[in-house]
């Protein structure tokens, strides 16, 4: 790594060593950030796939329940119009008394 060099109040410096800086501090970052949440050691990686797996078990839950609210409407709406057509063509008796 070379010195830098000021000019005009301003640091100059190779690109290659302010990238391999950036690099250092946004690695440091990450691992920071993660220990921070109690992500850190060699277990973070298994405990990372397991919140992704319980997410997408939710995401699946969630999809089935709305499913099975619309297949619960449509069966109730399906069950009133097959009673209207029973009571409108008399099937069980039950518009003879009208």
């Amino acid at each position: 790594m070379t010195p830098p060099h000021t000019e005009a109040g301003f640091v100059c410096m190779p690109e290659e060593d302010f990238e391999a800086i950036l690099a250092r501090a946004a690695e440091k970052g990450a691992r920071k950030a993660l220990a921070d949440v109690g992500l850190e050691g060699p277990e973070a990686a298994i405990d990372i796939r397991d919140l992704r797996t319980l997410l997408a078990s939710l995401r699946m839950a969630r999809r089935t329940a709305w499913q099975t609210v619309v297949r619960l409407i449509a069966t109730g709406l399906l069950l009133a119009l097959i009673a209207g057509v029973a009571v409108k063509l008399k099937i069980f008796g039950i518009g003879e008394w009208a």
